[in-house]
């Protein structure tokens, strides 16, 4: 089995909850300090040993493949100033990643995006990093841990964390049973997309990290739209799930819904103390 070497970054969302700010800004490009969000997912991929990122972009995002490029002029201006360190991080990941891309047209969920990165990824299991859940751990990063989980069961694995009972209608939600006398491990049974409180199957919430095998890109071409009209990757999961094919991995760590004010604020606060 091959191991992890790719990383699918979705980023064609429109980012409406922050417009004005996102009229001509990618909202993956939103700063945490000083750094894009989509740099802390990059960061994070590159940790868990993926030196491939595949982002599957849109119209009005050009500024993410300026940021993971050289600025000639920039490097020029700030050669051998006290400012030249700014540039240490990014230059690390420009030097030791590929950085490819393709654009998705029309937005159709994220099961479609996930498709459009088909020809990026090729025939191969693949991560997946949703950069407004920007995820922060003391030892090893999420996607880490969860390369560890898929190499002991070699199947898609989803990353879950317990959430309140009245928000599982923001999430895709998994119902399982602990494997192998796990505390943080589950093998998946049901997977509901946005349920209501009522009809929830548990109170585990899929968060927007995965390990994808390249079986589901052949499911996600069958399956059909589902809440909103999208094809909602949660649905071709349950697919494989039904055949035992995916694990879902209660990460350690903090995550930050950065798609929202509220979390995006908590995460300025949380990496500014740090």
């Amino acid at each position: 089995m091959k191991t992890i070497k790719k990383c699918l970054f979705p980023a064609a969302g429109y980012g409406t909850r922050f417009l004005p700010a996102t009229k001509s800004m990618p909202k993956e490009m939103l700063p945490i300090m000083t750094k894009p969000l989509i740099q802390y997912g990059v960061e994070e991929a590159l940790e868990s040993g993926c030196d491939t990122m595949a982002i599957v972009t849109g119209r009005g995002k050009r500024a993410i493949e300026d940021h993971f490029d050289i600025s000639y002029e920039l490097e020029h201006q700030i050669n051998g100033t006290a400012k030249e360190h700014y540039l240490t991080e990014i230059r690390q990941l420009i030097d030791n990643c590929t950085f490819t891309y393709t654009r998705q047209v029309e937005m159709k969920g994220l099961g479609h995006a996930i498709l459009t990165g088909k020809s990026l990824i090729g025939d191969e299991p693949f991560a997946v990093i949703l950069a407004d859940d920007l995820c922060d751990s003391a030892d090893e990063s999420v996607l880490s841990q969860m390369v560890k989980v898929y190499e002991k069961y070699r199947c898609c694995v989803v990353a879950i964390e317990e959430v309140p009972k009245a928000d599982t209608s923001k999430y895709g939600v998994i119902s399982g049973h602990l494997v192998d006398g796990s505390i943080d491990t589950y093998r998946v049974e049901n997977m509901v997309e946005k349920p209501d409180p009522k009809d929830a199957p548990s109170n585990l919430a899929i968060i927007g990290r995965y390990i994808l095998t390249p079986d589901i890109f052949n499911i996600i071409e069958k399956t059909k739209p589902g809440i909103g009209g999208e094809i909602q990757i949660t649905d071709a999961l349950l697919e494989m799930a039904k055949q035992g094919k995916v694990i879902a991995y209660k990460f350690k760590g903090k995550r930050f819904d950065c798609g929202s004010v509220d979390g995006f604020v908590e995460a300025i606060n949380h990496f500014y103390k740090k």
